[in-house]
């Protein structure tokens, strides 16, 4: 993967978001979907293309497919490590969907449980 590619993949706010709940577990599409409150087609789109560029790997468990930050990449292009870590948490929109990924794993809540947990989300 060049840089040009990876640099014109991350400049999007909600592949940013996507990193910024990626930073410390991965996520099924689902969770994903639940936090950020985005629509699945929405999410999936933004998934698939940081997968293309290998900044996301995926691994399938069962019925869910979970996502997370490939650290190959964050080795070969270390600014990202700086951006995941640093600069993310500074944005608005990332604190608060870091707050609800919090009150999220708070829940209890998981993939296999998310239409039970989505009745008493707000």
């Amino acid at each position: 993967m060049n840089l040009v590619s990876v640099i014109k993949g991350l400049a999007d706010e909600n592949r940013l978001r996507i990193l910024n709940i990626l930073r410390e577990s991965e996520l099924c599409v689902g969770e994903i979907e639940h936090i950020l409150k985005m629509t699945q087609s929405n999410v999936s789109r933004h998934l698939t293309k940081l997968c293309s560029l290998e900044i996301l790997e995926n691994e399938k468990k069962g019925t869910w497919v979970f996502y997370k930050i490939n650290k190959d990449i964050v080795s070969i292009y270390p600014f990202m490590k700086e951006l995941i870590n640093e600069e993310l948490v500074k944005l608005e929109i990332c604190k608060s969907d870091s707050k609800r990924l919090l009150e999220y794993k708070q829940s209890g809540c998981s993939c296999g449980s998310l239409k039970e947990c989505s009745k008493y989300s707000t």
